[in-house]
């Protein structure tokens, strides 16, 4: 079980960082051209914003654990993910962007499958 909150922690990892440093660093115009359509109706500070917490959440998931340090904010992070997604299927479903509301739930499901076992029974001080 422990390799499996460890590869799911480093999946979430990656893909947050990544698209956390797209919503930082691209503007939000080339975001809405390459899909990001819900950055057309937001202000430029809430995508940057958007983009600085996934960045934290990502290294957040992994850091903590490698270091040994404050290792509590590994399942945290998995958790602001949670409320992340949980804002991200709210924003897509009322946007009637249903397929991307599914692929918002499965990633929260991953996110709180680590929360779940880096609370739980798998917390690194277990």
């Amino acid at each position: 079980m422990n390799t499996a909150l460890w590869t799911v922690a480093i999946i979430l990892a990656v893909v947050f960082l990544g698209a956390g440093l797209m919503k930082l660093f691209v503007s939000k115009r080339q975001l809405v051209d390459i899909g990001i359509a819900w950055a057309a109706d937001a202000s430029t500070a809430f995508v940057k914003s958007i983009g600085s917490v996934e960045i934290l959440a990502a290294i957040g998931l992994v850091v903590p654990a490698l270091t040994g340090i404050a290792s509590i904010l590994v399942p945290a992070a998995a958790l602001g993910l949670v409320l992340v997604m949980l804002g991200a299927v709210v924003l897509h479903a009322r946007r009637r962007e249903f397929p991307y509301v599914a692929i918002n739930l499965v990633i929260l499901a991953l996110a709180a499958f680590v929360a779940w076992g880096r609370f739980g029974p798998y917390s690194f001080s277990a």
